[in-house]
């Protein structure tokens, strides 16, 4: 996700303290790498590094910093693994600009390549570079900064936020494009952030940039003007009330929901990504020609595995296997080899049981690749090549938007691997904002009403299946009630005997799926259930079962992927309404790294 902010005063200060204590400040967001630099006099000074903020400080002196402009990025690593040198922010070729954003620049590779060829300085795999050098391009052909950045600004694909000075400036330009930036106007200094906490402390009175706009920065005032045609654009101040806790969780309650309703974006930041990683290609290769394909993970990463053996099997008609990695060693392990191929699946990239599997597929020579949201992760490290998830940091422990990325991820190899145009899957992001919006305050009556029930269902079927084993975990985690999922079909050959009157059940059913569901519904129905279905909109459905909570028309493979977000608010309400921290749930861990 990274974090960045900038500073302009109109005199020469220690500068260090105030960035050090801004990047603290924007923690939260995770990071694996710190750096800041100073602009003054002409010249910039800058120092960072892998590490806390904390340690890089000390290690570089950092609160020793003196200048009229400062620049502090946290960075979670996307383009080049945690590196000093991939570390942001980042110098032009001369040395006379200095630059940092947040995001993802997605043509990252191609842009490289043509600034070497055009003899430009490119030190680092990273993209922060490379926005760096999108503006310095246009500047040395003889552009005025504010046209060079809207050059640049075309040539830059992704979702970014970027600032960057000139060392024989008075100024600091910012602009973005799908991700978040602030501007705080104090007494005497301005400021900028992708986001607010590391901006209150300093000033309340802000203004918000939208996608396209270019904002110029002096110590007494702000200039806003627009991408398109470089005129100016009046925007008025605003007055921030709220405290910095809430503020952190974007005004939300609980990191939790605040990361439910942060999936729209993230999966359109990692779409884009994907549409121009080198690595896809190679992989789907890889794929496409495996004797066997595997797909391993453990937990929610093993249920999104399931989801993509679907997604692909459908798709591309080719069979993937998804096996969690302590049976893969007992079950597979000893029978893999070289024409084999392997995606291990973590959040972490450090998950133990993952790494084991790894270990064993790597004795046996099968060709294994990974998908984690950290990068520099072993697990990144371990494989031939890893894809991000681009999710940043995931602060509540139930995962949500990782698991819906990892889905994501899947449904994208799966149309590359069937020769589908991956444009159409441009649509997840906006049904997903619409799902939430749908579904909410049903979704929020329907927990009161089944919240006394300790033991519950949760089925569903192809692709909904492991949906419902996702949706059932996420209960268990952090309502501590009783949830199985289920195969649907499976349902009469045992658990149909547990069901009493008004025994909650909750159905997922894909659009191609609804006769059969029609059958479980009546089937636990006619002994007593409360039956809650996640569908599209089906006059059959609400005819059958009691609630229908309805999510926007796609195909099947979304509506899968789309059938998580009322279970996952599901499992949030309730958990709220007895009195638990969803955040922090009792007796579980972010990161297993322990068999």
């Amino acid at each position: 996700m990274c974090g960045i902010f900038g500073y302009v005063t109109n005199k020469e200060e220690a500068l260090g303290p105030i960035l050090i204590a801004a990047a603290e400040r924007l923690t939260y967001r995770g990071y694996d790498s710190v750096g800041a630099a100073t602009l003054n006099s002409g010249k910039i000074d800058l120092r960072k590094d892998v590490g806390k903020v904390d340690s890089v400080a000390a290690k570089y002196n950092i609160a020793e910093m003196r200048g009229q402009r400062g620049i502090t990025q946290l960075r979670w690593a996307t383009f080049g693994e945690p590196s000093q040198v991939n570390s942001q922010p980042h110098l032009d070729s001369n040395g006379d600009m200095v630059g940092a954003h947040n995001g993802n620049v997605v043509n990252n590779v191609e842009l490289r390549l043509e600034f070497m060829a055009e003899g430009m300085t490119v030190r680092s795999q990273n993209d922060g570079e490379t926005c760096v050098h999108a503006v310095e391009r246009y500047i040395s052909r003889g552009y005025e900064f504010i046209d060079a950045i809207r050059l640049a600004y075309g040539d830059l694909e992704g979702d970014y936020a970027f600032v960057i000075g000139r060392a024989n400036d008075d100024k600091l330009y910012a602009f973005k494009k799908g991700s978040g930036m602030v501007i705080g106007i104090g007494d005497g200094f301005t400021c900028l952030s992708s986001d607010l906490p590391s901006i209150l402390p300093l000033t309340r009175e802000v203004i918000r940039p939208q996608d396209g706009e270019i904002v110029t920065l002096w110590a007494d005032r702000v200039e806003v003007r627009s991408v398109k045609d470089g005129k100016i654009i009046q925007r008025i101040p605003e007055t921030v009330t709220e405290s910095m806790d809430a503020v952190q969780k974007g005004g939300y309650p609980h990191f939790m929901l605040k990361e439910i309703h942060e999936q729209a974006q993230v999966a359109r930041e990692l779409i884009h990504l994907l549409d121009g990683s080198p690595d896809v290609q190679p992989l789907v290769e890889k794929m496409k020609n495996a004797r066997h394909l595997y797909l391993i993970g453990c937990g929610t990463s093993y249920h999104a595995a399931a989801v993509g053996s679907v997604y692909i099997a459908q798709l591309a008609g080719l069979t993937a296997i998804p096996v969690l990695a302590p049976q893969f060693i007992a079950q597979y392990a000893p029978a893999v080899g070289y024409e084999d191929v392997g995606i291990f699946v973590s959040q972490s990239g450090e998950t133990k049981d993952v790494l084991n599997a790894l270990e064993a597929a790597e004795k046996r020579g099968m060709a294994c690749f990974g998908l984690a949201n950290v990068v520099g992760s072993t697990l990144t490290k371990a494989t031939s090549f890893c894809l991000p998830l681009c999710c940043g940091y995931e602060i509540s422990v139930p995962a949500t938007k990782t698991f819906t990325n990892q889905v994501v991820t899947f449904l994208y190899l799966a149309y590359r691997l069937a020769g589908k145009d991956t444009s159409e899957l441009l649509r997840i992001p906006e049904l997903m904002e619409q799902t939430i919006e749908m579904v909410g305050p049903q979704i929020e009556a329907i927990a009161k009403d089944i919240n006394e029930w300790n033991d519950m269902y949760c089925l569903g079927y192809g692709a909904t299946y492991p949906i419902a084993l996702e949706g059932a975990l996420k209960l268990k985690e952090i309502t501590y009630a009783h949830c199985e999922g289920m195969l649907s079909t499976e349902f009469k050959h045992g658990p149909l005997s547990a069901v009493s009157k008004g025994f909650p059940i909750v159905f997922v059913a894909g659009p191609n799926d609804v006769p059969l569901i029609i059958s479980g519904i009546n089937e636990v129905k006619v002994r007593g259930a409360r039956t809650i279905t996640i569908a599209e909109e089906d006059a059959r459905l609400r005819a059958n079962g009691d609630d229908l909570v309805v999510i926007p028309k796609s195909d099947a493979q979304i509506s899968a992927l789309l059938g998580v977000l009322p279970l996952q608010l599901l499992s949030y309400h309730m958990s709220v309404l007895r009195g638990f921290d969803p955040d922090f749930p009792r007796n579980l861990s972010k990161t297993l790294t322990v068999d």
